[in-house]
């Protein structure tokens, strides 16, 4: 799917506004991500943490654990977008990494943003350029 610039500044959006509803009591850190599927619905998440840090929970596998729950699947999604409030570019945890492996194509565009509103392509398999993807590895 060919994104136009437009729907690229929608997307990193809708990722940049949501992080408002992070839960973020001990980092203070919020991380907001939006999935465009490629029927043009857009789920977005946001990081929501615990006082057990092992049951925090990622922007970025909250909106897609969220897409799974609506029935999409990695054939459906068009991109992702993510954002937090630092001077450099976001990029996703190994475990989201690992997660978007499992649940995008290698080639779905990931756009990762900076405090100057600038905003960064990469693709999954740029993320993860060794990626474990199968039990048979």
């Amino acid at each position: 799917m060919d994104l136009k610039e437009e729907q690229i500044n929608a997307l990193v959006s809708d990722a940049k506004n949501i992080k408002t509803k992070a839960y973020v009591p001990y980092s203070h850190f919020p991380v907001g991500a939006a999935i465009l599927y490629k029927n043009g619905d857009v789920i977005t998440g946001v990081n929501i943490e615990n006082v057990s840090f092992g049951a925090t929970n990622c922007a970025e596998r909250t909106a897609l654990f969220t897409g799974v729950t609506k029935g999409y699947g990695k054939e459906d999604v068009a991109a992702i977008a993510v954002s937090a409030n630092m001077e450099g570019y976001i990029t996703p945890c190994s475990i989201c990494r690992q997660v978007m492996v499992e649940l995008c194509d290698a080639d779905t565009p990931v756009f990762l943003t900076n405090g100057k509103d600038e905003i960064k392509r990469v693709t999954i398999d740029e993320l993860v350029p060794y990626a474990f993807d199968s039990l048979n590895n």
